[in-house]
């Protein structure tokens, strides 16, 4: 690696400041959506209904710093819980990231733009249901979080070994 690499090619996930750290949130908001998981399978289930502080537009929190107090069971997510958890979605930078692969050409860092990540049809924009409005959460199970759109390219190989260092 040169010193002249980005951080996040340069750095294990334990290693990075908390800046670069929050920096890889690529604003998708697909970690913000409800989850359901089959009793007997054990399966991990997607719905398309949003946590209740999750902005539809912009794929962000609407109260990121006290999210913990207003919402009880919001998971924050520490290199140690990437490595052990199996529902953040297959675009995720710090999933990616542990896994040994680079950041794709839509997440911000690498393009500048954060708009890249909405044009890429990786973000929930437009595309999910309001907490409040959705009922049951077994009526809205969909796949789509849980898959690489076709506009966003496959996702980049493996760049170096795992990020075992957690």
């Amino acid at each position: 690696m040169a010193a002249s690499d980005p951080f996040w090619r340069r750095k294990t996930l334990g290693a990075m400041t908390r800046a670069e750290w929050e920096s890889l949130c690529d604003g998708c908001g697909r970690c913000c959506l409800h989850k359901l998981r089959d009793e007997e399978t054990e399966a991990l289930l997607w719905t398309h209904v949003g946590c209740r502080l999750l902005d539809g537009a912009t794929g962000r929190c609407t109260d990121y710093a006290n999210r913990k107090s207003r919402v009880p069971d919001c998971v924050k997510l520490t290199p140690a819980k990437v490595a052990a958890i199996d529902w953040l979605p297959p675009t995720c930078a710090y999933r990616l990231l542990a896994e040994g692969r680079d950041l794709p050409w839509w997440h911000p860092l690498v393009s500048g733009d954060p708009e890249t990540v909405h044009q890429a049809g990786v973000s929930i924009r437009g595309r999910i249901v309001a907490e409040r409005d959705a009922g049951a959460l077994e009526d809205h199970v969909v796949a789509w979080p849980g898959r690489v759109p076709k506009a966003a390219k496959p996702i980049p190989p493996v760049r170096r070994g795992s990020d075992t260092e957690l």
